[in-house]
């Protein structure tokens, strides 16, 4: 067992979702955030620690250009959030990852800068992977305004008004995060500077915490602007509608190969997810609290999807049929009937079966969050434990064993068929970012990543037919060294069920932008706007509680953003 992971072979059996079902490229792609997701996580640990955020620079002109600093002090440490806001053309401003200009860059420090550091980063930031950074440098950000939105509400604040309700639904961001860098990347930090720190040692904390902070900063921003058009008729934002208004994110391919690459990482995160949705498929009886909770979620997922509408098409009819199959299924949580059932949520996971994957998918996340802090002990085992050793010992016959008990998927698969290999995977030499092309009609498959997992695996079968039983690992890949990497992550995952995707990552109908979302819904987005099957906007921390709330002592994670 994982160091720190909670022990899960305690207790009554759990009944856990396959991993036949729940690691299907349309499964994934219907991913919601749940109370495990990684911002959640880290509002709790901010608002278990009541942290302050303190404004230690504010220096900007009259236009919101210039530089400030927050910080706050979580488990011991003190780290600060750096940021920089630049004039930026608008022939300048793109979300894609080759832009070399933004408004707004941004560094978490670790501990206070000083003058020089600052004056340091201002060189660096705004250059983003062009600058330079050491190892106090824990992450990088950029972020473009959403110009007509920001504007708007700069004029509205400034002549005394609040933003339009309706606009603020349809946007919900003033910045929009085009990177969020961590893990080592361009010379800040390693992982290994905050795994052993208290509050930043789960997945993606420090990036989370980045995120948050510049929340903040854009809704001081946007105030300060507003303030300086007209400091006799300006008003602050209104404490609910700050609340509401997040961090955008554009996302792309780049983030799309991180679950394959990653098994066991992507192994921790499901299991924690489907051992908190089989705690609470195990109640036997729901209490009349838990029954006034589980309404509760119910009309703030029905509030939440009735204020989500997409511009793309297949996911807005996906949207229009879970509203309909939500508000007909809320009969089905009538309390009366529910308390009398025994293991009554069981009883509607396997009703929800007939319904759509979006519907299943939505209401697993609600149930999960029903169940409130019985499952947050699962959050210490998502950080990824070191991959088990290379095992040259093993027989052939254990090997044939492992394939045959976990990748019978990917033997059912015809690479024969030309739908089956249509596309590949590479990696752009301008910006090193991963890519996806089209073999058929694209050069450079012989640059072709190693993504094909599931061919990997049946070539590996192949081989494995005419080796001896008793015949070591070793022995076999002295003959087949070819094979060395894809048995190593055959012996890994033995242990961990949930690490495989088990759709073919080649063929025509894979899209990544179900990847992208599965991945994303962990972090805790939500408001998926897919701009193509290769990328999407999403908005990250709307609804949950800001610096000053955090400080007040405010708990509450909003599972779903609702604009009451």
């Amino acid at each position: 067992m994982r160091s720190g992971a909670p022990d899960l072979t305690t207790g009554p059996a759990l009944v856990m979702r396959s991993p036949d079902a729940v690691m299907r490229l349309e499964r994934m792609g219907a991913s919601f955030p749940t109370r495990l997701s990684f911002l959640h996580s880290l509002i709790r640990r901010l608002a278990a620690s009541k942290v302050m955020v303190r404004r230690l620079v504010w220096d900007m002109n009259d236009a919101g250009f210039g530089d400030a600093v927050y910080t706050l002090t979580l488990g011991s440490h003190d780290y600060s959030l750096v940021a920089f806001s630049c004039p930026l053309s608008d022939d300048l401003r793109s979300d894609r990852v080759i832009a070399e200009a933004w408004d707004t860059s941004f560094v978490l420090f670790d501990g206070i800068p000083d003058a020089a550091e600052i004056d340091r980063l201002r060189r660096n930031a705004p250059r983003q992977e062009a600058g330079r950074f050491g190892p106090r440098d824990l992450v990088l950000s950029r972020a473009n305004k959403s110009v007509r939105f920001f504007e708007h509400v700069a004029d509205a604040l400034a002549h005394g008004r609040q933003p339009e309700r309706a606009r603020l639904c349809d946007v919900g961001y003033l910045l929009r995060t085009t990177a969020v860098y961590g893990n080592g990347k361009f010379g800040i930090a390693d992982r290994a500077v905050l795994a052993a720190r208290d509050g930043l040692d789960g997945p993606f904390q420090a990036e989370m915490l980045t995120v948050w902070l510049i929340r903040d900063f854009s809704h001081d921003l946007v105030e300060h602007v507003a303030r300086c058009r007209a400091p006799n008729t300006f008003v602050p934002l209104a404490p609910k509608l700050r609340r509401h208004i997040g961090v955008g994110n554009s996302t792309g391919l780049g983030m799309a190969p991180f679950l394959a690459n990653h098994p066991v990482l992507l192994n921790n995160w499901v299991l924690a997810r489907e051992t908190a949705l089989a705690r609470v498929r195990a109640k036997d009886k729901l209490d009349a609290e838990m029954m006034s909770r589980l309404a509760c979620l119910w009309r703030q997922a029905a509030d939440h999807i009735a204020q989500w509408s997409v511009e793309d098409r297949a996911l807005m009819a996906r949207i229009l049929r879970l509203r309909e199959e939500w508000a007909e299924a809320e009969a089905w949580i009538n309390p009366a009937r529910l308390q009398a059932r025994l293991y009554p949520i069981a009883a509607l996971l396997d009703r929800s079966q007939s319904l759509s994957v979006d519907f299943q998918e939505l209401l697993a996340a609600l149930l999960i969050e029903m169940a409130g802090a019985d499952s947050d002990d699962l959050a210490r085992g998502m950080a990824a434990a070191r991959e088990t050793a290379f095992q040259p010992g093993m027989s052939v016959a254990s090997l044939r064993g492992l394939l045959r008990e976990h990748y019978a998927w990917a033997m059912s698969i015809s690479f024969d068929a030309p739908a089956e290999i249509a596309q590949f995977w590479y990696v752009s030499e301008e910006k090193l970012e991963p890519r996806l092309g089209r073999r058929a009609a694209e050069p450079g498959e012989e640059l072709e990543l190693p993504l094909d997992i599931a061919r990997q695996v049946q070539q590996l079968s192949a081989d494995l037919s005419g080796a001896p039983d008793m015949q070591t690992v070793a022995s076999f890949l002295a003959r087949f060294p070819r094979h060395r990497h894809t048995v190593r992550r055959v012996q890994t995952t033995a242990a961990a069920p949930y690490a495989e995707i088990r759709d073919n990552l080649l063929s025509d109908r894979c899209l990544p932008i179900d990847m992208l979302r599965c991945k994303l819904a962990f972090f805790g987005a939500s408001k998926f706007d897919p701009r193509s099957d290769r990328w999407t906007r999403i908005t990250l921390f709307q609804g949950a509680p800001t610096a000053g709330e955090i400080a007040a002592g405010e708990t509450d994670n909003c599972w779903l953003p609702v604009l009451s």
